[in-house]
């Protein structure tokens, strides 16, 4: 097959890169934010998990502690920092789902996985407003005030998190067409998305459930980025390649009969 040919490698490729950068950059961004919280919930997991479900003064207490807490203002500063930087890793996770499930798209030739590359755009877009308020709110309690911005913080986090969850859904959909062995790890990661509505209605006991819901499925991408992109390269075959099955003989099964002609009439 001609490498002009190859339907979705320069897609493969993206989402090898953005995913690696995802991988290294989201390992240094995790470190950024604060280890641990006053007295939050362990349900939640990270600290961070904790700030974005915050629906009143005592959460915040609960995350940075009181002023009285020694570590207050050093969760402050980090969480701060965290957040700035995770602008950078909105748009790398979402280049890397968006043009994983566009890869996909070409390879599978299926127009709704095409259209499905808008839900990590859209999951992004939730996670900057979510950011905006998150300053908001962090700038209030600082100068011990109360932040308006509180009460509109659940609907992009939740919008966030059911976004990305629906995109992990439709990567392991497309990775169970892709061929008998695929369709283990297709299945595995619709599953782990599943507790994210869990996690969303209840984050003070599933929260910590929500980096695993979303990385299973970023995880399976980014192989099967590596897989299809080593295809392209080093065989120059699609990821998918349908031609080749297309093209292969059949052939009778051991013990068939085989068809006579007896009187110029074919017989079995």
């Amino acid at each position: 097959m001609n490498p002009q040919e190859l339907p979705a490698a320069r897609w493969w490729l993206a989402a090898l890169l953005f995913g690696l950068s995802v991988l290294i950059f989201g390992s240094v961004l995790s470190a950024t934010f604060p280890q641990t919280s006053h007295s939050a919930d362990p349900g939640y997991g990270a600290p961070v998990l904790a700030f974005e479900f915050v629906r009143g003064q005592d959460d915040l207490l609960a995350v940075f502690g009181p002023d009285t807490d020694p570590m207050q203002v050093a969760r402050l500063a980090a969480m701060r920092t965290g957040n700035e930087r995770d602008y950078l890793y909105m748009l790398l996770y979402a280049g890397f789902l968006a043009s994983g499930l566009v890869a996909l798209g070409r390879e599978l030739r299926s127009r709704p996985l095409l259209a499905a590359a808008g839900l990590p755009i859209l999951a992004a877009l939730c996670d900057a407003y979510e950011n905006w308020l998150l300053f908001d709110i962090q700038a209030a309690f600082t100068a011990g005030d109360y932040s308006p911005a509180m009460a509109s913080l659940p609907w992009p986090v939740a919008a966030k998190f059911l976004l990305l969850a629906v995109t992990n859904v439709a990567i392991g959909f497309a990775l169970a067409q892709l061929g008998r062995w695929w369709l283990l790890a297709g299945t595995l990661v619709i599953v782990a998305a599943v507790p994210t509505v869990m996690a969303v209605t209840a984050p003070e006991s599933f929260g910590w459930t929500l980096i695993a819901a979303a990385g299973g499925g970023w995880v399976a991408l980014l192989a099967t980025a590596a897989i299809a992109s080593w295809r392209a390269l080093a065989k120059k075959r699609p990821l998918a390649d349908f031609e080749a099955v297309a093209s292969r003989p059949r052939t009778a099964p051991a013990g068939a009969a085989t068809p006579r002609r007896m009187f110029g009439k074919r017989r079995s």
